[in-house]
């Protein structure tokens, strides 16, 4: 079983109520009150078809009551909504499950769901004989759980001899004509029915089936259709839990059945399905661990369907690597091959809509499956809307458990969606570190990268001298020191405007110490980077070669020292110095064309992405 944080919720209330041995398992069935009475096993299992499990969720049991929605199902597909509505009413009847009664106006069973309701619906089941009619309900009851299913012929002879009362309820149907055919045929396929075994993890799928608009999530087989499916999802949110149904409506929230063999399914339509086995039942027939399981889970996980409206959709907008999407910050050389050859071990994760229990648990999911390896992961919710509570503690033990594997983790949550202030790098702090926006949280993972997979013996450069600027370094010694000659050192303090969007060409800028940062106003009235450039860089060139003014604000990131070429010295190079003016914009030239290629790149990468 995953180890991750459903699996985890699952446990805890797996453990919360196992320690319940009220209850007693089905009596009036010899066969069920000789099964072990303690057995208890626990399942979720997605719309998308991972099942969660735990306890004894690979023990066979029959499927008892819990098998009238699937015949309910069955009936519809074959006789239609207004053929079995003329045979089958709606309502909860408030009456115990077995009880020899019918609606006093119209004679028929108040609901499939009943046991005088599933017999009817087993009668309009088409076949060529009874051994075809039953093949069809074994082949519908298998498509929903996945796998063939067959008949426990002990505990179906065990009813067969002793279910004196289904029969009178059969004879009953069968002289007010709500059976228009032999009687003991009907209740000998709802004995059969009611036999066939099941495991718990069975039950889930039939359960995520259900969830899934009558598509089996793991064989993606339909076993129902969308119309059907909703119909019968409606009359066990009504009538499934018998005269219990209001007190489970109220506090659990779910469409359910249950089976006096020890079992529940829940669904909640587009998300996920829950099965429980343990067969110690109340009074009302219901599971006693199974009812309390259910409700906790409610709980924790906020499923109850009047909560819940909106079907889940994979909360994972888009995942990439810094390789194939890099920052804006212009990198090194040497660094740029460091990052090309690592920048798979960091990524990040943009989510989108709102996260409640199933988004949640898909995105969760998604990014435990690529984490193995990760130096770094950044998860972006800018995007996302509502955050349930349990969504929230999700991804904080998500964040937790990927530190725990080695991942540096952190947040790009300007409006604290989750509760956390965007803050410093607290090494200590699961939780990692909080960003205002995606770009400098890419930022930080490359320097993670970079920091872990640098080459033995290499460190960052961080600081030249003017004569080792890439610009001048190519060119030989006596034309070099004749234009390191035309530069004048200037400082700028972390946060001073070095050029201003608008202003007029000032100079040739050689970056020797420290970054600045090249800035352009959002549209969401915020103050963006469009690239940050640091040591061995350049900028003002292109204001410098075609006269215009500076299009962006160019402010220093860190304190900065520059060697400026003015625009004079550079004007005058071409009548006094040529030749070496020639040089100069060759270099220039190539500079702009590699930045150029970067831009192409990260642009490239952008449309790959969204």
């Amino acid at each position: 079983m995953d180890p991750g944080v459903v699996a985890g919720m699952l446990d805890e209330v797996y453990a919360a109520c196992r320690g319940d041995t009220s209850g007693a398992p089905a009596d009036y069935i010899p066969e069920l009150a000789a099964v072990a009475p303690d057995s208890f096993g626990l399942c979720l299992a997605t719309a998308d078809g991972l099942v969660y499990a735990v306890g004894d969720t690979d023990i066979g049991f029959t499927i008892q009551s819990i098998s009238k929605p699937f015949i309910y199902a069955l009936a519809l597909a074959d006789r239609g909504l207004d053929g079995v509505a003329e045979h089958i009413d709606v309502e909860p009847s408030g009456e115990p499950f077995n009880e020899i009664s019918l609606e006093p106006d119209t004679q028929r069973p108040s609901n499939p769901m009943i046991n005088s309701g599933a017999i009817t619906a087993a009668s309009l089941v088409n076949g060529r004989d009874a051994a075809d009619k039953f093949e069809r309900v074994r082949r519908c009851y298998a498509r929903f759980a996945g796998r063939e299913l067959t008949m426990n012929e002990a505990v179906y002879q065990s009813e067969a001899r002793t279910g004196y009362r289904n029969r009178a309820i059969g004879y009953m149907l069968r002289s007010v004509g709500i059976i228009d055919a032999d009687p003991d045929d009907a209740v000998d396929r709802y004995f059969r029915q009611c036999s066939l075994e099941v495991t718990c993890a069975d039950l889930a799928l039939m359960a995520a089936t259900l969830a899934d608009n009558g598509v089996n999530p793991k064989t993606r087989e339909r076993a129902l259709s969308t119309a059907l499916t909703e119909r019968v999802l409606s009359v066990m949110t009504t009538c499934g839990m018998y005269n219990a149904a209001g007190d489970w409506v109220t506090t659990v929230g779910l469409p359910a059945k249950s089976g006096v063999g020890g079992g529940i399914i829940a669904v909640l339509p587009g998300q996920l399905g829950i099965s429980v086995y343990s067969p110690r039942l109340d009074g009302q027939g219901n599971s006693v661990r199974g009812v309390a399981a259910c409700r906790e889970l409610s709980r924790r996980l906020e499923l109850h369907f009047c909560h819940v409206t909106r079907s889940a959709r994979t909360a994972i907008r888009a995942d990439y690597t810094v390789a194939q999407l890099p920052s804006r910050l212009r990198r090194t050389p040497d660094e740029a091959a460091v990052l090309a050859a690592h920048g798979d071990r960091a990524r990040v994760y943009e989510l989108h809509g709102d996260l409640l229990f199933a988004g949640a648990e898909r995105a969760v999911r998604a990014i435990e499956g690529k984490a193995d390896g990760l130096d770094a992961l950044v998860i972006d919710l800018r995007r996302v809307g509502e955050v349930s509570q349990v969504a929230r503690g999700m991804l904080d033990e998500l964040q937790a458990e990927l530190v725990r594997r080695g991942s540096r983790v952190a947040l790009v949550d300007p409006e604290a969606t989750l509760g956390h202030e965007v803050s410093s790098l607290d090494p200590g702090d699961p939780r990692g570190r909080v960003f205002i926006d995606r770009d400098t949280a890419t930022e930080w993972c490359e320097d993670i990268v970079l920091d872990r997979h640098r080459p033995t013996g290499t460190v960052a450069r961080t600081s030249i001298d003017l004569d080792q600027h890439p610009l001048l370094s190519g060119l030989d010694e006596a034309d070099r020191n004749r234009l390191c000659a035309d530069f004048v050192a200037r400082t700028f303090a972390r946060g001073e405007v070095v050029a201003e969007r608008g202003e007029p060409r000032s100079g040739l800028y050689l970056i020797l110490d420290g970054r600045v940062r090249v800035t352009f106003p959002g549209t969401d009235g915020r103050v963006h980077r469009l690239v940050t450039l640091s040591s061995g860089m350049s900028f003002g060139e292109i204001p410098m070669l075609i006269g215009e003014k500076f299009v962006n604000d160019v402010v220093a990131e860190t304190g900065v020292r520059v060697a400026v070429m003015s625009p004079a010295v550079f004007d005058e190079l071409t009548e006094q110095h040529p030749r070496l003016k020639l040089a100069l914009l060759q270099r220039l030239a190539a500079g702009a064309y590699a930045q150029m290629d970067s831009a192409v790149q990260t642009i490239s990468a952008n449309s790959e992405n969204y």
